[in-house]
């Protein structure tokens, strides 16, 4: 605990950049992760993850639900777990290696970070000039992709996983990689199979 806590404040003082922010402490994974173990419905997180690691999580999340009971540090221990597990799967899934949940204050670039402020506004004027001239019909034809779809009901998990793969989509193409990634086609491709069994 102790080596943690030291590990947490020298992070702390020097805070990496990272690029993708799937798997910060403040980002949009962990913090549906956290709304799933709120509600009691984990179909916030599974938009995250492909079909086949569902049960894995599903089987964590129950888990955590009862031992969150037990009190505060059962609970900590309990969503972290959760969390842990749930972005460990999403990474995996990408084809990415799990390097832990990064802590809070961990800088993200400012292409991610107005390419997330793009969608919450429901504009992406003050993202595209970031990005070359070239990319920018593209950019702006995939963030409105994402925003014909941004609006799911939770509980459609087929619907949110389609929704996942345009976001990520976008995501990588602002950061400048063209190419289509295999995990979010599975994110896709389970969203299809699989929708009818949520």
């Amino acid at each position: 605990m102790f080596i943690n806590r030291i590990v947490t404040l020298l992070a702390a003082l020097r805070p990496a950049t990272v690029q993708a922010h799937c798997d910060t402490a403040e980002g949009p994974a962990v913090k549906d992760g956290r709304k799933a173990l709120a509600t009691g419905n984990i179909n916030y997180a599974l938009k995250w993850i492909p079909a086949d690691g569902e049960a894995e999580l599903r089987d964590i999340f129950d888990k955590a639900l009862r031992v969150r009971t037990l009190g505060v540090d059962a609970a900590e221990l309990a969503d972290r777990l959760f969390l842990e597990t749930m972005v460990r799967i999403h990474r995996m899934g990408e084809g990415v290696g799990f390097t832990g949940i990064q802590p809070v204050g961990t800088r993200i670039d400012p292409v991610v970070t107005a390419a997330d402020e793009a969608i919450a506004q429901g504009s992406d004027a003050v993202l595209l000039p970031m990005v070359p001239q070239e990319r920018r019909a593209e950019l702006d034809k995939r963030f409105h992709a994402v925003l014909a779809i941004k609006d799911f009901d939770v509980d459609d998990v087929a619907a949110g996983r389609r929704y996942l793969a345009a976001y990520v989509s976008f995501f990588k193409y602002a950061e400048g990689e063209d190419h289509e990634h295999h995990g979010h086609e599975r994110l896709v491709h389970s969203a299809h199979d699989h929708g009818h069994e949520h």
